[in-house]
């Protein structure tokens, strides 16, 4: 039987497209045992993996369709173990824009319909003992939460040269449903008064955003579909461009805790001045703030579901200050409108208003008009804590591991920050039919976090002309006007 679907998992199936594709992936930097023999060692890893040919659930599963819908999961008799766990001779391990341009144009293609739909690539350079893995999984298995669960029950804490089993083969649990006390109507009532009262906070979400549009209460989220055009918003088209970097995780922190702000908000703050540089560059001035779209975890801690569980809600980030710290404060202020919002409201209501905003905007990109509208956002930034010790794969030491992610209807950049064993793993990914490379991207969020954490103590610092224009004086919580 068919492992069941909700309706935000079938939705990253019908809306899958050749421009824009629903897997999302990791690039992992791998080095093997001390005197092994890259070629050698790659290939017999290769057969070794290949031999796991018993995959679990959803690793041996296609999806079973009715026409474009999806009806379910459906185990396969036979894994192509040849189509799913591959190897590649490249010329780029050492060389980072290289790999990650060589990445890039594997991410951008679509995994094939009629299989499970994941696969391994193993990537190797003749005499380097580094070597790199790229990962991708479609996004209808499960969320960012579900996929890093079971990223670590895959890898080990110790060399396992001879007991290791790969991640999709590793036996899971299968959670059951408790049965309610006094028996199934005692359950619909309570699916029926959950639904009721996600009713009423969802027409209160969207009552808020209309006296926000009308200017009466500018405390709450920001209004979908009134964020900033850029180079890198409208229409998905084929093509990617990715870029990866490092940031030290006790760095993060250690600024966090002397500011007062949460780690997001820091690397928010980052990412916010580096996007201003890099569009800049590409002639790009701008009179108002910059959005970003935050994926919000809606499940109860130590809740271990498979699937989709998050909304996704934009976020306003800084405006017309020059003071890295004050741009810090701003981003802040506007994160905690929406987490403030959040808490407010049941989980399932913001589920279902992320469905809502996301439906709009997916219709906009199947009529090739989402150039013409303004965007959610110009960003979606994702923190997915990832294990805090030393990991490896069989007997391969994991050095680092960069999330890549789908790319959003309305396009801008997909922002995905992965912890591993105390480093920030951070991976960029947008549509390159405008911007051929995001190196400059991530260089500059770096140049932009080592400027934040040097004004904390240096007050006088402050970031060159970024292209900010503004027409009346800006209404802020730190502003001095």
């Amino acid at each position: 039987m068919g492992q069941k679907l909700s309706f935000l998992d079938r939705s990253f199936w019908i809306t899958e497209t050749k421009a824009n594709p629903k897997h999302v992936g990791c690039l992992q930097l791998l080095e093997m045992p001390e005197g092994s023999d890259p070629e050698t060692y790659i290939k017999a890893l290769h057969r070794d993996m290949q031999s796991f040919a018993r995959a679990s659930p959803p690793f041996n599963c296609r999806v079973k369709a009715f026409y474009i819908w999806p009806i379910g999961l459906q185990p396969v008799k036979h894994m192509h173990m040849d189509y799913h766990v591959q190897y590649h001779q490249v010329d780029v391990i050492n060389e980072r824009p290289a790999l990650d341009d060589f990445v890039a144009r594997m991410h951008e293609t679509r995994l094939d319909p009629d299989k499970p739909l994941w696969q391994y690539h193993f990537l190797y350079s003749p005499g380097q003992r580094l070597f790199a893995i790229y990962a991708r999984v479609h996004h209808l298995y499960g969320d960012g939460s579900t996929l890093v669960r079971w990223f670590q029950a895959g890898y080990q804490d110790a060399p396992q040269p001879d007991a290791f089993v790969p991640l999709w083969a590793v036996k899971r649990l299968r959670h059951r449903k408790r049965r309610q006390q006094f028996g199934r109507l005692k359950g619909y009532w309570l699916a029926t008064k959950d639904a009721v009262l996600s009713a009423f906070d969802l027409a209160a979400i969207f009552i808020r955003l209309l006296l926000r549009l009308l200017r009466i209460n500018r405390h709450y989220m920001p209004v979908p579909f009134t964020g900033t055009k850029t180079v890198l918003t409208g229409q998905v088209k084929p093509g990617r461009a990715v870029a990866t970097f490092d940031l030290d995780f006790a760095r993060i922190r250690k600024l966090a805790r002397r500011t007062r702000a949460s780690a997001n908000e820091v690397l928010l703050t980052a990412i916010d001045i580096g996007m201003h540089r890099l569009l800049q560059d590409h002639g790009q001035l701008f009179t108002q703030a910059l959005y970003t779209n935050m994926p919000i975890n809606l499940r109860k801690p130590g809740e271990k579901t498979t699937g989709n569980r998050i909304a996704i809600v934009p976020v306003q980030l800084a405006h017309a200050e020059s003071d890295p710290y004050l741009r810090l404060r701003q981003i802040i202020y506007h994160h905690r409108i929406v987490k403030h919002a959040a808490q407010r409201a049941r989980p399932s209501a913001f589920s279902n208003y992320t469905i809502v905003i996301q439906a709009c905007a997916l219709v906009f990109e199947w009529l090739h008009i989402s150039d013409w509208v303004k965007p959610i956002a110009n960003v979606l930034v994702s923190n997915i804590p990832g294990p805090k010790r030393q990991k490896y794969f069989k007997d391969s030491k994991l050095l680092a591991c960069y999330p890549i992610s789908t790319m959003t209807p309305g396009g801008g950049v997909n922002v995905t920050i992965m912890t591993y064993n105390g480093t920030a793993n951070v991976g960029l990914v947008c549509c390159n039919s405008k911007i051929k490379s995001l190196q400059p991207l991530a260089e500059y969020c770096r140049e932009a976090f080592d400027m934040l954490e040097a004004s904390i103590d240096d007050p006088t610092l402050s970031i060159d002309d970024i292209g900010e224009h503004t027409s009346e004086l800006p209404l802020s919580i730190v502003s001095d006007h």
